[in-house]
């Protein structure tokens, strides 16, 4: 495996990891944006109310996405390991 192939297989490993985390992490920047918001407008300083708004984002995002993400994820380890006789030969 030369140098080239290790960059081509971290690179897709990141993008991998963006794909998958791009749902969670979106939906809880969106709750926490419209909480801080909120808390502006009302001059609420309370650090504790916007916590349960994005655990409860981000389990909804997973309910909606996950299985996407989990066939995503599926897809890249069987690419991955399909492709390790290529790599070692």
């Amino acid at each position: 495996m030369d140098s080239q192939h290790a960059f081509h297989l971290g690179q897709q490993g990141l993008y991998m990891l963006l794909m998958v985390s791009a749902p969670i992490l979106l939906s809880v920047l969106v709750v926490g944006l419209v909480v801080s918001i909120f808390q502006a407008a009302t001059q609420i300083n309370e650090a504790t109310l916007s916590f349960v708004p994005k655990v409860v984002a981000a389990v909804a995002a997973l309910a909606v996405a996950g299985p996407w993400m989990l066939t995503m994820l599926v897809d890249y380890l069987q690419r991955t390991l399909l492709a390790i006789p290529t790599a070692i030969g």
